[in-house]
């Protein structure tokens, strides 16, 4: 089976309810107005939306050997996603997050790290792993046996099979840039979110940013900028700043995994580089406008529709 793009990284389960003022004292119930289980994850989440805009996808990851792996398994099959390279391991629970959605969209998290600290990719399976013409890595942070070396390795031989590579991350923290720095020469696209952007450089501005990263060997940055849009660096001079949809948040739970995804189809169907990042910036408003990683993406020609008539903020 020949795969549009192989999505490397962290496979989680989410758990999600909405809308949470607080947490009830003691022993008390609450009620709320929706609970929702979805495949999430910065490659978990991003997997499932490219398969709703229409690309052959293959899962490459880990799950435990419990409840939770059975529900992200058939969800990702469900979905059309290719899940032969998804590891199930025995002894451990899979990497799941409980999260309470604020009514304005905030989303304070409980995670159990899990499976995906135990997942490594075999070299016996890089060719498989690496057939696609697009690699997407995922989760850095959070991957603990596949962080660091291993990452630099897996993208360091995607690059050198002519693959195109994406690239982000989660949890940024002050030992981040050491982890991550390697890697930089084999990324093709870096796309994390502004704060994380900043946490990692120690800059304030976002082209300081950009530019720290692309003095160190990324090609291009894309940077999600919540609110104010994207803005796309190149390692050419290139910088293109492009507003958000407007649009009434329910929940900015997978935001920028469905960005990464609209990004990531952008670049499979080659489109313009200010079309790629409206398609992109569309697929992310559609999955704030309800609950969970996987909510209002629901095809390539909806988003692409949803693109040309939603309400735009300036860049």
């Amino acid at each position: 089976m020949t795969h549009d793009v192989s999505v490397v990284g962290l496979y989680i389960l989410d758990v999600l309810g909405r809308p949470v003022d607080a947490i009830p004292s003691g022993g008390n119930v609450d009620f709320i107005d929706e609970i929702r289980l979805t495949v999430a994850g910065t490659a978990g989440g991003t997997v499932v939306d490219l398969a709703k805009l229409g690309l052959n996808c293959l899962a490459v990851g880990a799950v435990g050997d419990d409840e939770k792996a059975d529900f992200v398994l058939s969800t990702l099959a469900r979905h059309g996603v290719d899940t032969r390279e998804m590891q199930r391991l025995a002894g451990v629970p899979t990497s799941a997050t409980i999260l309470n959605i604020r009514r304005n969209g905030e989303r304070p998290a409980l995670h159990a790290r899990g499976a995906s600290d135990h997942f490594e990719i075999a070299q016996d399976r890089l060719d498989a792993v690496l057939a696609a013409p697009i690699v997407h890595l995922g989760g850095t942070g959070l991957l603990a046996k596949l962080d660091g070396e291993p990452s630099r390795a897996l993208l360091a031989a995607a690059k050198a099979r002519g693959r195109i590579t994406t690239f982000d991350l989660l949890g940024a923290n002050d030992g981040t840039l050491d982890l991550i720095e390697p890697l930089f020469p084999f990324i093709d696209y870096f796309m994390p979110s502004i704060e994380e952007a900043r946490q990692i450089s120690g800059a304030s501005g976002v082209e300081e940013a950009g530019r720290f990263f692309l003095d160190r060997g990324v090609q291009h940055c894309v940077f999600t900028l919540g609110g104010e849009g994207v803005c796309f660096m190149g390692a050419d001079g290139t910088v293109v700043r492009e507003g958000a949809f407007a649009i009434d948040v329910v929940d900015t739970t997978g935001c920028g995994d469905a960005f990464d995804a609209g990004f990531i189809a952008a670049l499979h169907h080659k489109m313009e580089l200010r079309t790629a990042l409206m398609f992109a910036q569309a697929s992310a408003a559609l999955v704030a406008t309800g609950l969970g990683s996987d909510a209002g993406i629901r095809s390539f020609d909806e988003t692409r529709a949803f693109m040309a008539s939603a309400p735009r903020k300036a860049a």
